[in-house]
């Protein structure tokens, strides 16, 4: 049988679909660190596009948790990543770039470096006079990507206060809930008045918070409560 590290990418990615169902969210992490990392990023990068809900975030999550080791003992190896992530929401990728914008923003979340040099990036996808993504689904994912980000870098929320208005005022309920939770993360976000409005809002909210798929509403979000 063939080891962790000597496992072919081919036998790999069955291999860490078994680790991601069998295992705790804690687990998987622990376990992710037995495998190569130039070698299980790629099989992580493709479960982006798995229909199961948990292996995707699951793996958004691990992507992360890889990505950031790499950052800080081969930073160029990461920006690689970084880049690829990037290059899968540009148009003339001929894709879609599912979990690109979730899986920059975990990255980001868990590497200093990576944030500072691609935070302004990933809000460059919501900016009118930037790289905007006007793909609904695609947005989510910004827009969570972008709240992973800020709550631990809450420095970069300055740069959204403006392009995050529109968000807040989406008929899409889930758009309008992760604006909400981006908000919540910067105290110069807080004071926006169109926050105002949304204190009843009981509109409900789905999302992946803290290693778990939650059901939340905007109003408990808009109060810190997402839980």
């Amino acid at each position: 049988m063939a080891t962790p590290k000597s496992c072919s990418i081919r036998h790999l990615k069955p291999a860490v679909v078994q680790l991601i169902q069998a295992s705790s969210l804690q687990e998987a992490m622990n376990g992710i660190h037995n495998y190569p990392p130039s070698k299980v990023v790629n099989v992580l990068l493709s479960l982006l596009y798995h229909p199961d809900e948990q292996i995707f975030w699951t793996a958004v999550t691990l992507i992360g948790e890889v990505v950031s080791r790499l950052a800080s003992q081969q930073p160029e190896s990461a920006r690689i990543i970084m880049r690829r992530l990037m290059w899968n929401l540009n148009d003339e990728s001929g894709g879609i770039g599912w979990g690109a914008p979730e899986a920059m923003g975990e990255i980001m979340a868990r590497s200093d470096l990576m944030a500072k040099e691609y935070g302004r990036i990933l809000i460059s996808y919501i900016r009118p006079d930037g790289n905007y993504i006007e793909h609904p689904v695609l947005q989510r994912g910004v827009l969570w990507g972008l709240g992973r980000l800020i709550h631990i870098h809450p420095e970069h929320g300055d740069d959204i206060k403006t392009v995050l208005i529109p968000f807040l005022q989406s008929p899409d309920d889930q758009l309008r809930g992760l604006a909400v939770w981006i908000a919540i993360a910067n105290d110069q976000l807080r004071i926006s008045r169109f926050l105002t409005g949304l204190t009843d809002d009981d509109a409900s909210v789905r999302f992946w918070y803290n290693g778990h798929m939650i059901h939340t509403t905007v109003r408990r979000l808009l109060a810190g409560n997402p839980v």
